[in-house]
């Protein structure tokens, strides 16, 4: 086997790796950047270079960009005083592609669960209930999966928190649905419809 041949097959199995793609799907991937190469090739691949060594977590809200305090913890032109809580930076996406939310964020990093043994402290909810003193919070807004994770996770961090409004997203989200599978009119209703838990 040549280098270039290997190299190829490398660059394959990563692609593959990736959500929604397989080995076929990697292949035509490939051989679409390598038809493409000054067009989609070379600029992709400066852009993962530059996502690799810029990209991070941030330190408030758990979102992911290119400085320690992301965007949207830093926009003067989001209001204060709510928190919408997810559970991972892809529905915190979701969200912000609807357009309707315009308040802050809190990525839990995932969902309580026995069975894998995750429990808050694996999460961010200490930091969240940091946040709700620090950054004078008078509502959080639920928009956790309708699965038994999610509620399970929602009722625990309600119970955690007295004296705040906490809202849930209304029914509209499927159970068994994730945020980041929902079209934009779905997560606008809910959001539209949340309701005291």
């Amino acid at each position: 086997m040549t280098q270039g041949t290997q190299d190829l097959d490398n660059l394959i199995a990563l692609l593959a790796k990736l959500p929604g793609l397989g080995p076929r799907s990697a292949r035509r991937a490939v051989l679409h950047l390598i038809k493409k190469r000054s067009l989609v090739l070379i600029p992709l691949a400066d852009a993962m270079h530059r996502v690799g060594t810029t990209a991070r977590e941030c330190l408030n809200c758990g979102n992911i960009g290119t400085t320690d305090v992301c965007d949207i913890c830093t926009a003067d032109k989001r209001s204060i005083g709510q928190i919408c809580v997810v559970e991972d930076v892809a529905d915190l996406w979701a969200m912000e592609r609807s357009g309707v939310f315009k308040g802050r964020y809190h990525v839990l990093g995932g969902t309580l669960s026995a069975l894998d043994a995750v429990g808050p402290d694996e999460l961010r909810i200490p930091k969240l209930l940091d946040r709700i003193t620090s950054e004078s919070i008078t509502e959080i807004i639920l928009a956790l999966g309708a699965t038994i994770d999610g509620q399970t996770t929602a009722h625990y961090i309600a119970d955690q928190l007295p004296g705040v409004i906490v809202t849930s997203l209304a029914q509209g989200v499927p159970v068994g649905g994730e945020l980041d599978y929902l079209d934009d009119g779905t997560i606008t209703a809910a959001l539209n419809a949340r309701k005291p838990i």
